[in-house]
């Protein structure tokens, strides 16, 4: 097939993010698409067949439209744009930005595009799947920017606490410093969001509250957005009571990996059991997260997609009709 050349005009902001470090992400591009890329000024000149000029300079332009939107650009972004299916939108531009202490907060996948689209429009929200996709840090990040705007009084976030070996009465301290330990990746998806200053004085007025699962019984939560994290560990009892504590004003998104559970009989999950039930109630949403979703490093989805196998290929099999 015959190769020409296209010249994609960028700002200088959009040019050195799609460049990247060490012209690394450029180097992505290039191995992904089997173009040459060049950089001559104001913007870069593609070399290869008609088509793959095409696709790579559509992950071109989505990648310089992040930029352009406050978002930094790392490795993990370009291996989500080159994930997509070419002619398929981009997780992410200006849809569903949220307003971090550091810049926009953008969807790094179309399905946490999808997601954060589910959190505005659902008033419980359901997201599963492997770790690293982004599922509490993005409900975090989206409960932290309605709680900046006004639109929620306050934060709640709850899970329960299952842990092997280890249970909050052994843990020294008050209730925040026994339940802090389990909550460890809110707190950090919080402190980039807002700031750790501003999220102990939003703490001291109440403004973000955290409890263990078992706290909630018998509360009403109004004008609240809730979280419950590592929902899997829930049993179908704790999952009904916690679903039933939303009061006027509030919303919810429930987290959680279905492959992970650390109670004694994992056929006991409320999370499994609550989507098998609500899926497709009214003001209901559910996004399921793969392996083709971990934002983390890259060996972390084919460690996913290894287990998964693995769990796929121990499924017992049906059997067999006799002829």
């Amino acid at each position: 097939m015959a190769r020409g050349e296209e010249f994609v005009a960028l700002s200088d902001l959009a040019l050195r993010a799609v460049i990247g470090p060490n012209s690394r992400h450029v180097a992505l591009l290039e191995d992904a698409f089997n173009v040459l890329i060049e950089s001559p000024g104001g913007g870069v000149a593609i070399t290869g067949s008609t088509r793959e000029r095409a696709d790579v300079k559509r992950a071109i332009l989505a990648l310089a439209q992040r930029a352009e939107a406050g978002v930094e650009l790392t490795e993990t972004d370009v291996r989500a744009t080159l994930s997509l299916n070419p002619g398929g939108k981009p997780g992410g531009g200006n849809q569903g930005l949220i307003s971090g202490r550091r810049g926009p907060i953008a969807p790094k996948t179309a399905t946490q595009a999808a997601y954060l689209d589910m959190l505005e429009r659902c008033d419980l929200t359901f997201g599963v799947g492997p770790a690293g996709t982004g599922k509490t840090f993005l409900a975090a990040a989206y409960g932290a920017t309605l709680l900046l705007k006004g639109q929620v009084d306050r934060l709640v976030i709850t899970r329960p606490a299952v842990e092997a070996g280890e249970r909050l009465g052994f843990l020294p301290g008050d209730l925040n410093e026994k339940v802090d330990p389990y909550l460890a990746p809110i707190w950090e998806a919080l402190d980039q969001i807002i700031g750790a200053d501003a999220v102990r004085r939003r703490r001291d007025k109440g403004e973000i509250e955290v409890a263990p699962l078992a706290f909630m019984r018998g509360r009403t939560l109004s004008h609240a957005f809730v979280i419950v994290d590592e929902a899997q560990n829930t049993s179908r009892l704790q999952m009904k009571m916690v679903l039933t504590r939303l009061g006027e004003g509030s919303r919810m998104v429930v987290t959680g990996d279905p492959t992970q559970v650390d109670l004694l009989n994992p056929r006991d999950s409320g999370l499994s059991h609550a989507i098998r039930l609500l899926d497709g109630v009214k003001g209901v949403g559910v996004t399921t997260f793969t392996a083709e979703d971990v934002v983390r490093h890259e060996l972390v989805a084919r460690i996913v997609r290894a287990y998964d196998a693995d769990a796929e290929a121990r499924k017992p099999k049906p059997d067999l009709e006799e002829p």
